[in-house]
């Protein structure tokens, strides 16, 4: 119990404004991360191929992204938290203005690699942060905003991506959002000591990467955990890339109706997320997380039933509280693992965004299949999924 009082413990009454400036951050990579959802069957036309080849811009963006979390959050225990985010929120800006002037499919897919890689420190970091920074038993709260910023930023991208582009081209799109990450940039700055004075001395360590992983991987406790947070994010990503085209071919809607539908993917997080980082700070993350996940499977087999559009929309939101139900809880476990919060939370990044990558990956091959079938499976391995976390997660409050 020792691990659930570190990390803040005498930060029970810092205010949360510091957690909606850095939120800021993780809701612009977010927001460019899948404001192209809507886009696919635009940009196939444009660079005159494939949905399906254009489809890989997300994997390569997500496995990027993935793969260098884990990087950058243990990074931020030996040279700071600030640091990181600030170095990374940079290089999201110089690579995401510089997707703008592509003129090919391929160079835009290794560009969003490099965007992913580039973009990958300041969303574990700032996890880590309120791990510094909050009690366990304020965590909740703190991580409901951070959850909502990202569940936000997932669904005005997928709206406001497909606007700006009907009416200024996508060219516009990717240097408007630099530019926003430039000011959020300069924000965080400005805010810089307000933000990590009370953390930033303890948090730097210079104890090795791979012992730290070692150590926290050798808990069953949190296998079991990350394995969650990586099946999660392959079901989420996998489902989401995929939307815009679900739209698309079963209710012939375009790039601006496409988002427009999405949008509802990020309401409930966006509305909801610190009443539901609360709840779960009150009843126990073991009850709300089999709720989650089996809320997300059902919603996923009822969409594949092409439902009517009306249907679809609201089933689309639902689907998002099925994430809000079990993602953000997971983080808050997470935070227990060890002292050593940007290895444990870097873990937790890195299963979440190779998920994200591998789900979208493993749907774009399998869509052959039929899109509806491939939702249906997806539906129903994630619903196993949730039986199997009722014992699971029975342990954890």
């Amino acid at each position: 119990m020792s691990e659930l009082n570190k990390g803040g413990g005498t930060a029970a009454n810092v205010s949360m404004l510091p957690v909606y400036i850095l939120s800021l951050g993780t809701f612009i990579i977010f927001f460019q991360g899948f404001m192209v959802a809507p886009l696919l069957p635009m940009l196939s036309k444009q660079f005159g191929t494939t949905v399906r080849h254009v489809s890989f811009i997300e994997p390569a963006y997500l496995l990027g992204y993935g793969l260098f979390t884990l990087v950058y959050a243990s990074l931020s225990d030996r040279f700071g938290r600030s640091r990181i985010i600030a170095f990374s929120l940079v290089m999201f800006c110089v690579f995401t203005l510089s997707t703008a002037f592509v003129n090919g499919v391929n160079q835009m897919i290794f560009l969003r690699l490099l965007t992913g890689i580039g973009a990958a420190g300041v969303a574990p970091t700032t996890i880590s942060w309120i791990g510094d920074t909050y009690p366990y038993e304020k965590r909740g709260h703190a991580l409901g905003i951070f959850f909502g910023s990202m569940a936000g930023g997932t669904a005005f991208g997928a709206t406001t991506g497909a606007l700006v582009t009907s009416l200024i081209g996508w060219q516009w799109l990717f240097a408007g959002v630099a530019a926003i990450g430039l000011v959020i940039f300069a924000l965080i700055l400005m805010q810089q000591k307000n933000i990590f004075a009370r953390t930033e001395a303890v948090a730097k360590t210079k104890d090795n990467i791979l012992l730290s992983i070692r150590d926290i991987l050798s808990a069953g406790r949190a296998r079991r955990t990350y394995f969650y947070v990586l099946f999660n994010g392959m079901f989420h990503s996998g489902i989401f890339a995929w939307l815009g085209y679900f739209f698309y071919k079963n209710y012939g809607l375009n790039e601006f109706q496409i988002g427009l539908a999405l949008l509802g993917y990020g309401i409930p997080g966006l509305l909801l997320g610190p009443l539901l980082g609360r709840l779960a700070d009150r009843y126990g993350r073991n009850k709300i997380i089999p709720v989650g996940l089996s809320l997300s499977g059902v919603t996923v087999l009822l969409l594949s039933q092409n439902l009517s559009l009306a249907a679809s929309h609201v089933l689309v939101a639902l689907l998002s509280l099925g994430f809000d139900l079990s993602h953000p809880l997971f983080a808050a476990i997470v935070t227990t693992f060890s002292s050593k919060k940007g290895t444990a939370t870097g873990l937790f990044a890195f299963s979440l965004f190779v998920g994200y990558g591998v789900g979208s990956l493993v749907l774009s091959l399998i869509v052959n299949i039929g899109l509806d079938r491939a939702f249906q499976l997806y539906g129903i391995g994630i619903l196993i999924a949730a039986v199997c976390s009722i014992v699971v997660f029975k342990n954890e409050r």
